[in-house]
């Protein structure tokens, strides 16, 4: 180990050290309990002087009668000329307990001003008591002149101790400062140094950096566990599973295979007994990445077994408590990171590494492990973990029954969602309720969340503007969709959002972006339209008019709900005062103005907002070209409309089931069964899948013109092709679905909605309309290609010219 002080000096270090194991460990930053004793440049033994001055003036700070004690502090120093460090020692101790770093300064510049050589002990105390005071500057400046006294040798618990202060209170530049400080005074580091680094390093979230002290503090130690654990707890910090599964397996390594002396200080904190010899001032830390280097390999007492990408080691010897503790810890650490990135499978494999090591999980364990599977494969596995812990009369973490409600309510799983909120005992988050109500809001079940309200307020537990968001969502709107407002329903919804803001109000909550486009959305839903415009110059008011991603959403709530209430004038009015007062478009903004000129049949108007899309950037949509068609279809000019199709589809606009069906709808009306056909063999084409309006709108033409026959065969052809789209069904796929089709039982028609349920609302239409078809008499095929209809829609199209759409 290279030297980094004088022979006498690095001697005097060890002799200290030795002193602190044979004392029963250290103090925080590295100093020993047994600090009664420090060894001067003289090398002869100094014993603090315990008067009774030096006692009436801990006495009156104990008691905080200070000005008492300032008083006591300058009659102890004029009333006698023959003071020594050790005279201070017990006041600056009793400082640096309570603290009180204001006295210190009073103290130290007596001292100084006496004359008096301050010993190690002293920098100490008055450092620790002006770093736990949040006095960090006065604690920089002592520092700086530490090495001026001859007395100040090895001052590197001062400096760990200072480091300390600065990770608490997140004190980066200062930390900085120290750092150089220690460079220039060529102090060394120690494992408390780079326990202190890891912190401060992972405060600014710099993984680089975690990885160069890895990189330096293995060159010159031989890792303890202590270490190995906070290197694990930097590294799933900052989500390097990697390097912390790799770290996790040295540390199972090293306490298999040979004894780790682990004790506690006084404190209740971990250390190691080790003779913990300073490494070398090699200049500052890079901060360069550097990857995790494999320790020197040697003979382990231990059988392995290897189990998918991980070590199993079978430990022939137990472990002791504080090991144990530590290992444990370093397992749960990994495993949470394991659900930070939904890693589940490395989860499983920790897991049976633990059991074979002989650790027993914990509820951290499991909380850890529940949050990493049940992200990936869903609430039912987590029950099941859950069924483990119950065997083994483990009590889950309420953050374990949060994440399964707030997974349940992802799942539409409300009754199992409920039933773990009632589990949670202490709740403090309104997170996993927020999910219920989301949940709600969903499925269209406001009934359900007053219900969950309710309990909210009986648990005291204060809602976050997200709960806000959500409860204007859902309660916002009266009528079922579809409806329009009237006096009732909007008189109704007036009420309910200012009930809601009121209790907004109540916990000093304002409008969020999203809260208020969700009120915009109902007052344009029932009609409103003056509210809408006063809520838009409140949101003017609210959100700066150069901040986009608040404002223009706003905007575009209020153009959208205005061209639905056929309000176009206002639209146009609302959109260039947008404009003038320099909020920016954005692409759905002019898809909305599009769309209003689709209302008035403006052609000429639509063209200038795509002109004005593609100046600021914007290239035209599907929804883009919907509104084009809409336009053009109004006048009943298919023709014109099938060209601006092929146009569209020719620079590259991805076409989608809602724009084909646009021209269905109105083919459909006119009576216009060639464009029906061809539109739909062009889906089939581009690989659009049907969907029930597309069946509709071809059923109805067939039917209006009298070609039964055709319209069952064509609803028979689209309705496989929702289930199948472009691929043929496999033969077993074909018999379980034919069973559910063709059988006579009511739980048949019951298995067939399920999928509903499961918002697979495509797949129950199409079931439902096979069997309609089959109950009429119409067997159903699984091959829509050999369909006498589907054949003749292709051919027709492969014989027009534009058959390129």
């Amino acid at each position: 180990m290279p030297k980094l002080l004088s022979k006498v000096r690095a001697s005097s270090i060890v002799q200290t050290l030795l002193n602190d194991i044979r004392n029963g460990g250290k103090e925080i930053g590295g100093f020993s309990q047994a600090m009664r004793t420090f060894t001067t440049s003289s090398g002869h033994v100094e014993e603090p002087v315990s008067g009774l001055g030096q006692k009436q003036i801990v006495d009156a700070l104990v008691f905080g009668e200070r000005s008492r004690a300032v008083s006591l502090l300058y009659d102890f120093s004029l009333g006698n000329n023959k003071l020594s460090a050790s005279d201070f020692a017990s006041i600056l101790q009793t400082c640096a307990r309570l603290p009180d770093p204001l006295f210190v300064m009073e103290t130290w510049k007596i001292m100084e001003e006496k004359g008096i050589n301050i010993s190690a002990k002293c920098y100490f105390l008055a450092v620790r008591a002006l770093c736990k005071g949040g006095y960090l500057k006065e604690a920089l400046s002592l520092m700086s002149i530490m090495e001026e006294n001859p007395n100040s040798y090895s001052m590197l618990p001062v400096y760990n101790n200072f480091l300390v202060a600065c990770s608490e209170t997140h004190a980066v530049d200062y930390a900085n400062e120290c750092m150089g400080l220690m460079e220039h005074q060529m102090v060394g580091k120690n494992e408390i140094t780079y326990a202190q680094l890891l912190k401060l390093a992972v405060l600014q979230q710099n993984l680089s950096a975690v990885h160069e002290i890895w990189k330096e503090c293995s060159k010159y130690y031989s890792l303890s566990v202590i270490s190995l654990r906070k290197f694990i707890w930097s590294f799933t910090e900052l989500r390097d599973l990697q390097s912390a599964y790799t770290t996790l397996q040295h540390m199972v390594s090293l306490v298999v295979r040979e004894n780790s002396y682990i004790s506690r200080t006084a404190e209740g904190r971990f250390c190691d007994l080790r003779l913990d010899i300073p490494a070398p001032s090699t200049g500052n830390l890079s901060f360069i990445d550097a990857s995790l280097n494999t320790e020197g390999s040697t003979s382990f007492d231990l059988e392995r077994q290897s189990i998918g990408s991980i070590e199993i080691s079978t430990v022939k010897k137990p472990l002791s408590a504080s090991v144990t503790k530590l290992l444990r810890w370093s397992f749960n650490d990994v495993m949470h990171a394991c659900a930070k990135v939904q890693n589940c499978d490395l989860a499983e494999q920790l897991m049976l590494q633990m059991q074979t090591l002989g650790l027993q999980p914990s509820g951290s364990t499991y909380d850890g492990f529940i949050r990493a599977i049940v992200t990936a494969r869903g609430f039912s596995d987590g029950v099941e973990v859950l069924k483990v812990m119950q065997e083994k009369n483990i009590k889950p973490h309420d953050s374990t029954l949060a994440v399964l409600a707030v997974i349940c309510s992802r799942e539409l799983q409300l009754d199992r969602a409920e039933a773990f909120l009632d589990e949670i005992a202490e709740i403090r988050s309104p997170r996993p309720y927020n999910a219920f109500l989301e949940a709600c809001d969903v499925l269209d079940q406001p009934e359900r969340a007053v219900q969950i309200l309710a309990k909210m307020k009986k648990l005291n537990l204060q809602p976050n503007i997200r709960t806000y968001e959500l409860l204007f969502s859902l309660f916002g709107n009266v009528n079922a969709p579809y409806e329009e407002g009237n006096m009732l329903s909007q008189a109704d919804v007036a009420k309910r959002i200012n009930a809601i803001e009121m209790d907004m109000m109540k916990y000093g909550l304002q409008h969020s972006h999203l809260s208020l486009k969700n009120v915009l959305k109902a007052l344009g839903t029932e009609g409103m339209i003056k509210e809408l415009i006063q809520y838009l110059h409140a949101a003017e008011n609210r959100f700066s008019r150069y901040d986009t991603y608040m404002i223009t959403p706003v905007y575009n709530t209020v153009l959208h709900s205005l061209v639905e209430a056929k309000e176009s004038q206002m639209a146009t009015q609302i959109f260039k005062s947008m404009v003038s007062s320099g909020v920016p478009p954005d692409a759905a903004t002019y898809n909305i103005m599009i769309d209003r000129c689709s209302i008035i049949g403006c052609f000429r108007s639509a063209l200038a907002l795509i002109s004005m899309m593609l100046r600021n950037g914007f290239n035209p949509q599907a929804v883009t070209l919907t509104g084009l068609l809409k336009i053009l279809l109004r006048s009943e000019d298919f023709d014109g409309s099938l060209k601006l199709l092929k146009q569209g589809i020719s620079e590259g606009i991805q076409v989608d089931v809602l724009l084909y069906n646009t021209i269905l709808q109105v083919a459909s009306e006119k009576g216009r069964i060639d464009v029906i056909e061809l539109i739909v063999e062009q889906m089939h084409v581009h690989g659009v899948l049907p969907d029930p309006s597309t069946c509709r709108h071809v059923f109805a033409a067939y039917v209006d013109h009298g070609f039964y026959n055709t319209a069952m065969e064509a609803l028979q052809v689209l309705s496989v092709r929702m289930i199948a789209g472009c691929d043929n069904i496999e033969d077993d796929k074909q018999t379980e679905l034919e069973n559910l089709i063709l059988g006579e039982d009511l739980e048949d028609e019951s298995q067939i909605l399920e999928p509903f349920k499961d918002s697979k609302e495509y797949l129950t239409v199409a079931l439902l309309q096979l069997r309609w078809c089959a109950i009429l008499g119409y067997p159903v095929s699984w091959s829509p290609s050999e369909s006498q209809w589907a054949r003749r829609l292709s051919n027709n199209l492969a014989s027009m010219s534009g058959s390129s759409l």
